[in-house]
């Protein structure tokens, strides 16, 4: 589990987050939404530790992160899986060597037990045998692919995910979030994905944190979401004429 707790972060006179709490369970596919320049992206870094909070505290299994110093945080940023949005690959390597560099660094394994990981993983996101490839090689949809193999070769217990359809089109989009899904289930982590993606938010949204101008604005699950009256949730979700005849549906059933 993870636990946010009246997270503030500015840059400078700027501030992005006023606030924040909220709780992300294992076994669960929580997902933060919001406008641009809402706070999502800025939430997960400081969650992960690529930003450091001004004020309020993140703790990883009751475990206070943010008042750690380096040492004692990478024991927790060895459980820790992530799938950057532009996937950030190592362009001079290859998709194996790409996933043993995770390896390398957080582990003792033998270099035969690396390749025998990687090729673990390869698996598991269905790019068995594209071992020797380059990501200049690759669809976008296979480098986000890599990227979840990448995030998995620790076997993490908390996987994040920033944006991880943009750019993709719908039908990839959906193999995205099912292997996201699968592997949150399979793995029993705690997983938290920042997206403005409506499909995934329907799809796999077990939790769903609303972020407007800074600040938590509602949370619930996808289901609550299409019965919710918060008026800056509903300007957003409904934008998408799809999501509007969701809840139109959802009206008539009821």
């Amino acid at each position: 589990m993870i636990e946010v707790t009246n997270i503030h972060k500015s840059f400078g006179d700027n501030l992005v987050l006023d606030g924040i709490d909220a709780i992300f369970e294992p076994g669960k596919v929580s997902l933060i939404i919001g406008g641009s320049g809402s706070g999502k992206s800025t939430l997960l870094k400081c969650i992960v530790g690529l930003h450091q909070p001004n004020e309020g505290k993140v703790f990883f299994d009751k475990k206070e992160f943010t008042k750690m110093n380096f040492e004692e945080k990478v024991p927790i940023r060895k459980e820790i899986g992530m799938l950057f949005q532009n996937s950030a690959l190592f362009d001079s390597m290859t998709v194996e060597q790409n996933i043993v560099f995770t390896l390398d660094m957080f582990t003792d394994m033998s270099k035969a037990e690396k390749i025998e990981q990687a090729n673990f993983c390869l698996e598991r996101v269905n790019l068995a045998g594209k071992n020797k490839l380059f990501p200049s090689e690759l669809s976008g949809g296979m480098k986000k692919r890599v990227g979840i193999a990448r995030a998995i070769s620790m076997n993490p217990k908390y996987l994040f995910c920033d944006e991880p359809n943009s750019g993709l089109d719908p039908a990839t989009s959906i193999l995205i979030d099912e292997l996201i899904q699968d592997l949150t289930e399979e793995y029993k982590c705690t997983t938290v994905v920042v997206t403005h993606d409506m499909n995934s938010v329907m799809g796999i949204g077990d939790y769903i944190l609303f972020l407007y101008q800074g600040k938590k604005y509602w949370e619930g699950s996808n289901q609550d979401m299409l019965k919710s009256d918060n008026k800056e949730l509903n300007d957003f979700v409904f934008a998408s004429p799809l999501m509007k005849a969701a809840r139109e549906t959802l009206k008539i059933e009821d």
